[in-house]
């Protein structure tokens, strides 16, 4: 099977794989770098790769100075993991070529996703998916769809799912540093002042700096994320639909989706409508949640508590809250899962993909 990997040892560290991180100085790449000096040391050699430009820079690695090397073919000689953190095209371009020289690769960009070659992996829902690889590449799903999944993995594995309805809230991380450093100077621009009163009168003070938005996102929330799709749709919405039927294997299930910006740094909300096979009873779904990995069930609306960004931002898990049946259905629950869309959503999935694929190494 193609992209399997080699089996090299790692420079220094016979017997573990070698792992290469693509993208390294990147924001998600940063985060991948913290999380591995906090996760088990499975890897042997971890090399950084990066644009010619980042090249020469010195990142810490589990208590090591590490130099980035530049993105050659060259670069990927005697790597068996490959995780990238990379623009579409790069990844289109380069995991190919990686998997190719011998590694497996573990691409977190949205290039391969929808490959029927291409397993989409979500360690808590599918991981048998990871093992079947016919081009060597493991597509990690995006950020939106990761802070709902594992959660809705695990109801969907009791109850069987039938239909999704599903509104998000996304911070403006999920586009990047420009969305972080758009809300700070719009902040900036609005702070002390009482607007937000008057019709038009945020959008005048933002002026033209509205970034990756189309909308001012500071004392706002705008109805929209990701690109123009057929008949009106959003490129992040329809990434919802087609990743949640790839990942829990339901091709044909009815989703429907609103991405909607808010002005939130880090950590994406969604409010979830889940309808199932059968009848439910929330007693049974708080069971389940509360025992399942990947999940921290935080539910007492009573007490004031259920997940906000504030609280999740940093975290691994997926949070959920807010555990009811549906009003006039009770095949249905409503749910509101919190997720740090850097985190679970982006970097957490794809190191623990990379560390299933160690495993293999480690029966050889």
């Amino acid at each position: 099977m193609a992209g399997t990997g080699s089996g090299r040892p790692g420079s220094g560290r016979p017997g573990r794989p070698t792992l290469a991180v693509v993208g390294a100085t990147g924001a998600v790449g940063t985060v991948m770098l913290q999380i591995l000096s906090h996760h088990a040391d499975v890897w042997g050699e971890i090399r950084l790769i990066a644009s010619p430009r980042s090249a020469g820079r010195k990142l810490a690695v589990r208590g090591a100075e590490v130099e980035v090397i530049a993105l050659t073919e060259e670069a990927f000689d005697g790597v068996d993991v490959a995780m990238f953190d990379v623009p579409d095209e790069v990844a289109a371009q380069w995991a190919p070529i990686a998997a190719a020289r011998g590694a497996v690769v573990v691409d977190n960009s949205g290039a391969f996703r929808m490959d029927p070659e291409v397993p989409l992996v979500v360690p808590e829902v599918n991981p048998h998916t990871a093992r079947v690889r016919p081009r060597g590449i493991i597509a990690n799903p995006n950020c939106t769809t990761l802070s709902m999944i594992v959660a809705l993995g695990a109801l969907h594995a009791e109850f069987g799912l039938r239909e999704l309805v599903v509104s998000s809230y996304q911070a403006v991380s999920g586009a990047g540093r420009a969305g972080v450093e758009t809300l700070r100077q719009q902040l900036s621009l609005v702070a002390g002042t009482d607007l937000g009163t008057h019709p038009g009168d945020v959008r005048r003070a933002v002026g033209d700096n509205t970034g990756p938005f189309p909308e001012p996102v500071a004392l706002n929330v705008v109805p929209w994320a990701g690109s123009l799709r057929e008949d009106g749709w959003s490129s992040e919405e329809m990434k919802v639909r087609d990743e949640s039927r790839k990942i829990l294997g339901l091709p044909e299930l009815p989703v429907a989706v609103t991405c909607v910006r808010v002005p939130v740094v880090t950590t994406h909300s969604l409010t979830v409508h889940a309808r199932f096979e059968g009848e439910v009873t929330v007693a049974k779904a708080r069971e389940i949640l509360a025992t399942a990995p990947g999940v921290v069930l935080f539910d007492d609306p009573a007490a004031g508590e259920f997940p906000t960004p504030a609280d999740v931002v940093g975290t691994d898990p997926t949070w959920v809250g807010r555990v009811r049946r549906a009003l006039d259905d009770p095949t249905a629950l409503e749910l509101f899962v919190c997720g740090d869309n850097l985190r679970k959503g982006s970097a957490l999935n794809t190191a623990q993909i990379a560390e299933l694929v160690a495993a293999e190494f480690a029966g050889r």
